[in-house]
């Protein structure tokens, strides 16, 4: 990575930190006892779990780190809603079903799109060829996810209706195990559940969301969290820079470090960390409009009960400036 680069990650981590207000007196509030993560089986924060920076980063502030893995963005998401966790990671549909759902929650950073890490695929033998295939298909999805989205645009790219297909709500293993077993044609995941299908089962990709969508990962915390530990919140994102800054330049050691975390070989789990984007950025009213035509979309195919105002979710100072 260019110096130059290592100093536009720098300097929008900064404007990260002046956004969320997390400058000057922050320091000095008092800190938790404990911060509670939220990760998922693959990204940046299972990286940084491995690593072990963060908790070296929090130690003088007294402050220990409880991680709890989730199966996926949505069921992260009702764990911040309900206060079992304070931060956590999820692609872009989850929150936006959070907040439909009541969650005060934050946005706080995300990474650069991410179009590849997300695909439909079938069984390898499937007679599905094309998009146009899968009218009156089964289609499995972790419902909420960013998958979600995928398949919405999908479906609209060729000209096909939601209702054409019959979708399958199934969480990654259970949809595995229906994909595996042929109970459903089709499945749209994410990885690393989606280089596992392709390397493991000789899955096919039919579309991912190249052109399509931009798969941004997003960090979320919950608002009251951030708002009283600042200080704890700037740290996570300044390591979080920290970390992507190294992974960008060092991909093997990146795989080597997630693939025993995961669960899967090196050859898959690199397939997979290869298809991420690095380089943490704050939360921008470009990022929050983009956020707004996805909530909007769900909105209009009743997937959420009600409209939602993303802005309701942004940090203090753009959440005024996007009015």
């Amino acid at each position: 990575m260019s110096i130059d680069l290592h100093r536009r990650h720098a300097l929008a981590l900064a404007a990260a930190a002046s956004t969320l207000g997390l400058t000057g007196i922050a320091r000095a509030q008092a800190s938790p006892a404990e911060l509670r993560i939220g990760f998922q089986k693959y990204g940046t924060l299972t990286v940084l779990k491995a690593k072990g920076d963060l908790e070296k980063r929090l130690a003088p502030l007294g402050v220990t780190v409880k991680w709890t893995e989730f199966p996926a963005g949505p069921q992260l998401l009702e764990g911040l809603n309900v206060g079992s966790i304070d931060f956590g990671t999820v692609g872009e549909a989850p929150p936006i079903f959070a907040q439909a759902a009541g969650a005060d929650l934050v946005y706080l950073a995300n990474q650069p799109p991410a179009p590849t890490a997300e695909a439909l695929v079938v069984p390898k033998d499937s007679p599905i060829r094309g998009l146009a295939d899968l009218r009156g298909r089964k289609v499995a999805l972790n419902k909420g996810s960013n998958v979600h989205y995928l398949l919405v645009k999908l479906l609209e790219k060729q000209g096909l209706k939601y209702t054409d297909i019959q979708v399958v709500y199934l969480p990654p293993a259970d949809a595995r195990a229906a994909f595996e077993r042929k109970a459903v044609d089709a499945w749209v995941i994410w990885d690393p559940f989606l280089a596992a299908a392709e390397r493991q089962l000789g899955a096919r990709v039919i579309a991912d969301g190249t052109g399509v969508v931009s798969n941004l990962q997003f960090y979320l915390a919950a608002r009251g969290y951030a708002d009283k530990h600042p200080q704890v919140v700037q740290a996570v994102i300044e390591e979080l820079g920290k970390l992507d800054r190294w992974a960008a330049s060092n991909g093997r050691a990146v795989a080597e470090l997630l693939a025993p975390q995961i669960g899967l070989d090196l050859a898959t789990t690199e397939l997979a960390a290869n298809r991420f984007s690095y380089g943490i950025q704050p939360i921008t009213s470009a990022v929050a409009a983009e956020q707004q035509k996805i909530a909007d979309a769900f909105h209009a195919l009743k997937l959420i009960p009600k409209p939602i105002r993303i802005a309701d979710a942004l940090p203090a100072s753009l959440r005024t400036a996007t009015r």
